[in-house]
């Protein structure tokens, strides 16, 4: 489908002849019971080796951290009932609260958290947010083979004493403890569920507010239950919550018209008819949604063709157009709003012309150049992105964008599901690839991490020496001025922007219809994005 003529009109997205006058809100559910809607399917529920949002907000609702997170991301209590911190704010003893338990009837003690943080540093897992436990004692060394896993920075003072040991101070290092890669596990149905660990809801035990039933590992839909082994079981409301995947919003709509679902995503016509409904709701995410671009293929090695494709990107067009949901404009990979310091966003700080913005004659200047110093003729790349509505039609618009704006050049674009999408990027299968980051918790460097050299989800593989100098000095030297931290992101942020590591395309606002007798529901831009503990339908 060329989009050049249908942007310029308006992308039209039928809702299914749904007369939007018949709209009625959600006949309420039975009490305890939330029906729900997800875009793309469950991954994992191996705490280890988890990438998604879906998959961590199920985590979130069915395991349990030392913190979870409230309310603007405000840290409250989880399995820790006391923290103390060293006057060097390199030393933090949790002490667990001794009624948690297990869904197999085992107790949650520290050595849950010692051996699911070994597990996951451990190279043999191969886990890609190994690198945030970088600043843990030891955590990088181990991850590298270098030293054993019992000289990480984690120690068990008991059956409910945590302590944990850093090389220098983590400024959001309670944040972090609060997030899904940082929760524990049980170590009997790890060993007993060996390689089938966290691939069924049947083959993992839970901590959390909830259980999670009937997913097979390829179904698209499943139930949280309530845990009736959960030490605070007393404040979960919900009875159980069913999920279902709906790649099309004009499915979910329907769901949700008839009572079947209490909430569903809307594409862009969606919600511009139904913005002023009193169930409309406007969720802003802490996620930016970018292009990477494979540089083992010599044509995106070339800075000149990286700047080129950026260039040619309508960025306006496709939030105002194509997507219509409230998304936004980047102004560089951090997303806005995410962080202040001295009252200036972290985005407006480090906002630079390169690397946002549209130009399609600088755009074609530079392919032209481009091309020419990489050795190329007639260039042909396949675009891969998720089999979602959304995702179609944003990779169908930037198909016809680079072939207007870049001459000569073939796209071809390959939509396909969620974990297939990841598949390709880990194993470099891809030109171009349509990639998105969701911050884990409110600080830059969830984003900026990402870029360096090593890290395991630079699938594009740009290197760059000042930018991992910056990055290191953030996280090390400078970790405990914050004057000199965020200079150093700062700086990162702009060389990431003006060599075009990776091309920023939207900050994604998510336009929604939610039944008005939700109540309860935690939302969070940043880490886990829902949490369902003390959801209720009344």
């Amino acid at each position: 489908m060329d989009l050049k003529k249908s942007v310029l009109t308006g992308v039209t997205l039928a809702i299914s002849g749904v007369s939007l006058v018949a709209l009625t809100p959600n006949k309420a559910q039975a009490s305890s019971v939330l029906n729900w809607s997800e875009p793309t399917e469950l991954q994992t529920l191996d705490v280890s080796k988890v990438l998604d949002t879906v998959s961590s907000d199920m985590l979130g609702s069915s395991m349990e951290g030392l913190y979870r997170l409230g309310n603007n991301s405000e840290v409250t209590p989880g399995i820790a009932e006391k923290t103390e911190v060293s006057d060097d704010g390199l030393t933090y003893t949790f002490t667990l609260r001794k009624n948690a338990k297990w869904s197999n009837g085992d107790p949650v003690t520290a050595k849950d958290f010692v051996y699911s943080w070994q597990r996951t540093v451990n190279p043999k897992t191969g886990s890609e947010y190994a690198y945030l436990f970088n600043g843990v004692k030891n955590a990088e060394a181990v991850n590298k083979g270098e030293k054993p896993l019992s000289e990480l920075g984690v120690k068990a003072d008991g059956d409910y004493k945590l302590v944990v040991s850093l090389e220098h101070q983590v400024p959001y290092f309670k944040k972090l403890m609060g997030f899904t890669i940082f929760f524990p596990q049980n170590e009997n149905a790890v060993k007993k569920y060996g390689k089938k660990y966290g691939t069924q809801a049947k083959y993992t035990v839970y901590n959390g507010p909830f259980q999670l039933k009937d997913w097979n590992g390829s179904n698209l839909s499943w139930k949280l239950v309530k845990n009736k082994s959960y030490w605070d079981k007393k404040n979960v409301k919900l009875s159980e919550a069913n999920f279902q995947v709906n790649k099309s919003t004009s499915t979910s709509y329907n769901l949700f018209q008839s009572g079947k679902l209490d909430s569903t995503y809307l594409n862009s016509e969606q919600a511009k008819q139904l913005k002023n409904k009193p169930e409309f709701v406007s969720r802003e995410q802490g996620r930016m949604n970018y292009l990477e671009l494979n540089e083992n293929n010599k044509l995106f090695k070339n800075e000149k063709v990286r700047q080129a494709v950026s260039y040619a990107v309508n960025r306006k067009q496709l939030v105002d157009h194509v997507l219509g949901n409230g998304s936004l404009a980047p102004e560089g990979i951090v997303s806005k709003g995410l962080m202040k310091y001295d009252g200036k966003d972290f985005a407006d700080a480090a906002k630079t012309k390169e690397g946002v913005s549209y130009d399609a004659k600088k755009a074609q200047k530079l392919w032209v150049e481009g091309l020419k110093e990489a050795g190329v003729k007639n260039p042909s790349i396949t675009l891969v992105g998720d089999d979602t509505d959304v995702a179609k039609n944003v990779t169908e618009y930037l198909q016809s964008q680079l072939q207007t704006n870049l001459k000569g050049l073939k796209v071809k674009v390959l939509n396909v599901p969620m974990k297939n999408r990841i598949s390709r990027a880990q194993e470099g299968k891809f030109d171009l690839i349509l990639s998105g980051w969701g911050a884990d918790f409110s600080d830059p460097i969830s984003f900026l991490d990402l870029f360096t050299s090593d890290n395991a989800q630079n699938y594009g593989k740009w290197s760059n020496e000042e930018y991992d100098k910056l990055i290191k000095a953030s996280k090390t030297t400078d970790a405990g001025n914050p004057a000199k931290r965020w200079d150093d992101m700062v700086q990162a942020s702009k060389v990431l922007s003006q060599n075009q590591g990776v091309v920023p395309l939207y900050q994604l606002s998510q336009a929604t219809m939610m039944n008005k007798n939700v109540k309860g529901l935690v939302y969070n831009t940043a880490g886990i994005q829902y949490n369902f503990k003390e959801v209720n339908v009344k």
